[in-house]
């Protein structure tokens, strides 16, 4: 299993971070040591003094899948689910402006939360890019974002990604996230919404 990671997928997210607006998808890897173990809490590394959350649409591919046009790529996905790709803002912006890769701030044990349900497309309306969704903190909403807002929708991503890396069943993409993102704090709590169905919850400690 591998996880996809979308970058800049939101204008007002890569305005927040003064990062340019991409011309083609951008893309990133997390291992599978990163997933945070279901009711696990969050711990933030030590090595980080800003750590920040990024509430994500997450798609799990059903079908393997190699050079697909975007026309077929919804073939490739039924369900979907939400998650938080944990990025270590400061680690990340020190190894960008060395010109160094950041893994290192996004692919560290625990940095991806995925959720233990995934909902069937089917049942939320059937339209990917038609889908809202939020991150509270502490019971404030701090993120809300909506499908339709992407740059690059979902299939666009799932036939991009598919040029350079095969897809595999079980694969989970992550679609990139909407403005609002902020550093955590030891003692907050964290919880994801799909349309209104809460996803995931999560401690930070």
């Amino acid at each position: 299993m591998k996880i996809v990671c979308i970058g800049r997928n939101y204008a007002q997210h890569a305005a927040e971070l003064g990062n340019a607006v991409p011309a083609e998808p951008m893309f990133f890897f997390k291992p599978e040591s990163a997933i945070l173990h279901k009711d696990h809490p969050f711990a933030i590394p030590e090595w980080t003094q800003d750590c920040q959350f990024e509430v994500e649409l997450l798609v799990r591919m059903n079908r393997a899948a190699k050079w697909i046009g975007e026309e077929h790529a919804g073939r490739c996905y039924t369900t979907v689910g939400l998650g938080i790709d944990f990025t270590a803002r400061d680690v990340q912006t020190e190894l960008k402006a060395a010109g160094k890769p950041w893994e290192k701030a996004k692919a560290f044990d625990g940095s991806a939360v995925i959720s233990k349900d995934f909902l069937p497309l089917a049942d939320l309306g059937g339209d990917i890019q038609n889908l809202a969704f939020q991150l509270l903190k502490n019971g404030e909403v701090v993120q809300s974002g909506h499908t339709s807002d992407m740059l690059f929708p979902v299939d666009a991503l799932i036939a991009h990604v598919s040029q350079f890396s095969t897809w595999k069943t079980g694969d989970v993409l992550f679609t990139g996230t909407p403005p609002g993102v902020s550093a955590v704090k030891s003692g907050d709590f964290l919880e994801g919404r799909l349309e209104g169905q809460t996803l995931f919850q999560v401690d930070v400690i």
